[in-house]
């Protein structure tokens, strides 16, 4: 029997369009079986027919694992109707006569000189046996949300472009108890990634954009901290994680004041923690430059850029940009993470500045047109991309460097907003998203015409990907695994261990210690060139602390070492700052470190000087002569800058120092301090000087 068996691997059917009385269409799903001797081997078939009239097909046998194999050679004589498979020895062919009521097709296979007889009949087609198997698929989605404290889910699956499920399951306002609609609105995160590379690839298309050309020949000022990855890096690294710099997330996070070309030219400023495409490292501010280039290619914003490319030709009306704008809809989601194993809303987190990296809020009914699309390569029948362009965007390009989570699925790439795995021995492309209140998952399988989206309103809770699992596996026909118990155990046990490890954050703190300055000595402003400034003040008998808008109460750890107390932003609360305060050589406080990199050493955060001493309205106070042992010494005021003019010297220039002093340029051991009386009128001028300190009254 192995004999006939291997023959059918490379099995191929040959179907055509009846007329006349067989006017029947056999495009479509066939069941059926050839009478080998002793058995018979069952397959199954699918058939279609283009626009211009050619046909394209597959064939699967269950019994010799040969999944979709293709079918060619097609020949049509109605009734009768075959083809082969090209280039298999023997010719295998299968010829038959499609019945007058359409319904079945019977005949002879042969090859290599020996023929069997066949028939099949028409079967349920794709989408129809799709639908089939989601029979009691609600009520798994239920539980999953009663057991892993969910308040809604939306879900849409597409089986060869036809939409299957499109339903909302669950509460998108769990106080208003609002029930989650295929229509309700939720943040989809970084699964925003793969419209930001089809926005590229059309301009690839385009002519005006190229994959592998240096990004520098677009941006000429684009730089980053590694001077040769500066010069090499290109739009195909940008979007596939490997231009060697970690997160460096808290750079743009709750920074909407900061431009897109701001934070672009902060890149320079980043340290990477591999060479240009050594590994994959997930960045945000990658896929951020990547929207931008675009947006200098084409003179349009990113935004305007994915409307007009994608939005609009898919018909996903409802799709926006912006969190403030999903508020305005009359169907939207609200915010959820989970505190102590209780649902918490938290305020709508704006990312606008960030979008190409993650802004697009979306809902089931639209995003199904976008999973269709990436299926089929088509929308109302036209090519929005060139189909090599479309696969290319699919193709792996970045081993992610993970192991395989379990035998089923395999160890991760990265493709091009992508990621790329198999998942129980079927190719699968996926990619998910996580923003302040929201899961997403968006996930395709290609070679079975499978593409399905979950949205969640509650942030990293895991829960898409779980749903995503169960649905596929009654999808593709496989023995259930039990996803969900295997995710409620897992719950568990991490909600045991955060218990105790909540009750140990003390550990390591050095008891007896105090500050070694008075709290207001720490106020002041500090600069980091690549993540921005932060302010301190004293509030209390701490310190406030203020980031990117987000303000923290720090109280004192020990030494010099500082931590966040009473921290409600969910993101801060995760990282566990500590921050450490450093003095310079003459005591002053001059500088904040803190790790805001898990993956490197801390970056310090250099205390500027006083604002008021660039502010020309107080210098003009400071300026005037002072007597220096019978000789005048003028402070003239050039703008918002003081000059020093001593006779027989050229000008030179003070420069405002964290002391509350001004260092000479020229001359930089030697610093000078305006002496103030109790009315803040100027009465002397200390120099420090290396031979000694001295004291020049003012002149009236």
């Amino acid at each position: 029997m192995r004999r006939w068996s291997s023959l059918l691997v490379w099995i191929l059917c040959l179907l055509g369009p009846a007329a006349g009385a067989w006017a029947a269409d056999p495009a479509g799903h066939w069941q059926g079986a050839i009478e080998l001797p002793g058995q018979q081997l069952a397959y199954d078939i699918d058939l279609a027919q283009d626009a211009s009239g050619h046909w394209s097909g597959d064939i699967s046998i269950p019994a010799q694992g040969a999944r979709d194999l293709p079918l060619a050679g097609f020949a049509v004589e109605p009734p009768k109707v075959g083809f082969e498979i090209q280039g298999i020895p023997g010719k295998p062919t299968l010829a038959g006569e499609l019945s007058a009521d359409g319904g079945k097709i019977s005949g002879t296979f042969t090859q290599g000189g020996q023929s069997f007889p066949f028939q099949m009949e028409r079967g349920a087609t794709g989408a129809a046996r799709a639908t089939q198997s989601l029979q009691g698929f609600d009520t798994v989605v239920a539980q999953i949300l009663a057991d892993l404290n969910l308040p809604g889910l939306g879900v849409g699956i597409v089986k060869d472009g036809e939409v299957i499920l499109a339903r909302g399951y669950g509460f998108r306002d769990v106080e208003a108890k609002l029930p989650v609609t295929a229509d309700t609105l939720f943040a989809i995160g970084s699964s925003t990634k793969a419209f930001t590379t089809f926005v590229l690839a059309s301009l690839v298309a385009e002519g005006k954009l190229d994959w592998d050309t240096p990004v520098r020949r677009y941006l000429p000022s684009f730089r980053l901290f590694d001077p040769t990855a500066s010069e090499i890096i290109t739009p195909r690294d940008l979007v596939t994680h490997r231009s060697g710099l970690p997160r460096h997330d808290l750079v743009w996070y709750n920074n909407q004041a900061a431009p897109r070309a701001e934070l672009v030219s902060r890149l320079a400023y980043l340290e990477p923690t591999a060479t240009l495409r050594q590994k994959f490292q997930y960045n945000n501010l990658m896929f951020l430059t990547a929207g931008y280039l675009a947006e200098q290619l084409t003179g349009k914003s990113w935004e305007e850029n994915v409307r007009e490319r994608i939005f609009l030709p898919l018909g996903m009306s409802h799709s926006n940009f912006d969190v403030a704008d999903s508020q305005r809809a009359p169907d939207f989601a609200q915010p959820y993470v989970e505190r102590e194993e209780k649902l918490v809303k938290v305020p709508f987190r704006p990312i606008g500045n960030m979008g190409p990296a993650g802004s697009i809020n979306s809902s089931v009914n639209d995003m199904v047109r976008w999973v269709a699309y990436q299926l089929t390569g088509k929308a109302g029948g036209k090519e929005l991309l060139p189909p090599a362009l479309l696969a290319e965007l699919h193709a792996t390009q970045m081993p992610m460097g993970n192991t395989a989570e379990r035998p089923e699925i395999s160890a991760t790439s990265y493709a091009m907003g992508w990621m790329s795995d198999t998942f129980r021995g079927h190719a699968r492309l996926h990619h998910g998203g996580n923003i302040d209140g929201f899961s997403a998952m968006v996930t395709l399988l290609p070679q079975d015409g499978l593409g399905l989206v979950v949205l969640s309103n509650k942030e990293s809770s895991g829960v898409p990907e779980l749903v995503v699992r169960e649905a596929l596996d009654r999808l593709l026909e496989l023995k259930p695994i039990g996803w969900e118990a295997e995710a409620l155990a897992r719950r568990k046990a991490s909600l045991a261990a955060q218990k105790g490890a909540k009750s140990r954050l003390d550990e390591g703190r050095k008891t007896g210690t105090h500050p070694a300055h008075p709290l207001a000595e720490y106020a002041g402003f500090y600069h980091h060139p690549g993540y921005g400034d932060l302010t301190v003040q004293a509030a209390g008998k701490g310190l406030e602390l203020t980031y990117n808008h987000l303000t923290l109460p720090l109280e004192h750890w020990h030494y010099e070492v500082w931590s966040p107390k009473g921290v409600t932003d969910p993101i801060l609360e995760d990282f566990r700052l500590k921050f450490r305060f450093v003095d310079d050589m003459d005591g002053n406080v001059a500088g904040i470190r803190t790790q805001f990199e898990p993956t490197l050493s801390e970056v310090e955060f250099v205390r500027q000087p006083d604002p008021k001493l660039s502010d020309s309205s107080y210098l003009a106070k400071l300026a005037g002569a002072y007597d220096l042992e019978g000789e005048t010494v003028k402070v003239v005021l050039s703008g918002s800058e003081l000059l020093l003019s001593q006779p027989g010297s050229p000008l030179m220039h003070l420069v405002p120092q964290v002391s509350g002093r001004f260092q000479i340029r020229e001359a930089s051991v030697i610093s000078l301090r305006f002496d103030l009386d109790a009315q803040g009128k100027v009465v002397s001028l200390t120099s420090f000087q290396p031979n000694g300190v001295y004291t020049l009254k003012r002149l009236n």
